[in-house]
C-alpha cells in the first residue's frame, strides 16, 4: 500500500491547488490524502499494540475526512514530498515488522474487542488506498 500511495504522490507536486470531490462527495487534497494515510496507520497500530497490552484502545479524536484543514490546501512540494517518503516509508516498515511478527493464530483469535487483526490488516490496507485514490494521478482527474 505504501508503495501506491508514494507512486501518486509523485505526481502530486504538479497540482494546481484546487481540491478533489471524490465518487463518495468527500474533498480531498494531496495533504489531506497523506495525513489520513498517516493518521489510519497510527491510530490501528495504537490499537493492535493496546489490545496485545490487554489494555483497552484509545479512542482517537482526529475528525478524520470529515475536515479540510488550511494546512490541507497548501502547495504539495517537492520537500512535502520527500517527507511524506522518509514518513510513510518507515511507518509502513514498522507496520509490517510488528504484524509479520505476530503469531498465525492470534491474526484471527485476536485478544480484546473489536475486528481480529488480520481484518484491521485488510482495512488499512484497502483504506491507504482510497484516500490516495481519491486524489489520483494529477492531470488525469478533475477538480471540485
Amino acid at each position: 500500500m505504501i508503495d501506491h500511495v508514494l507512486a501518486l504522490a509523485a505526481t502530486w507536486t504538479a497540482w494546481d491547488g484546487r481540491p478533489f470531490l471524490n465518487a463518495d462527495g468527500r474533498t480531498y487534497t494531496p495533504h489531506k490524502a497523506i495525513r489520513r494515510v498517516t493518521d489510519h496507520l497510527l491510530d490501528h497500530w495504537a490499537e493492535l499494540e493496546a489490545r496485545l497490552a490487554g489494555e483497552p484502545a484509545t479512542a482517537d479524536h482526529w475528525h478524520a475526512s470529515n475536515v479540510t484543514t488550511p494546512a490541507d490546501l497548501v502547495p504539495f512540494t517537492v520537500a512535502d514530498l520527500d517527507e511524506a517518503r522518509s514518513r510513510l516509508t518507515r511507518l509502513g516498515r514498522i507496520w509490517s515488522l510488528r504484524v509479520a511478527a505476530l503469531p498465525e493464530r492470534q491474526l484471527d483469535d485476536s485478544p480484546g474487542a473489536g475486528w481480529s487483526f488480520r481484518h484491521i490488516v485488510c482495512h488499512v490496507a484497502r483504506s491507504g488506498s482510497y484516500y490516495v485514490d481519491s486524489v489520483g494521478p494529477i492531470g488525469q482527474q478533475g477538480a471540485v
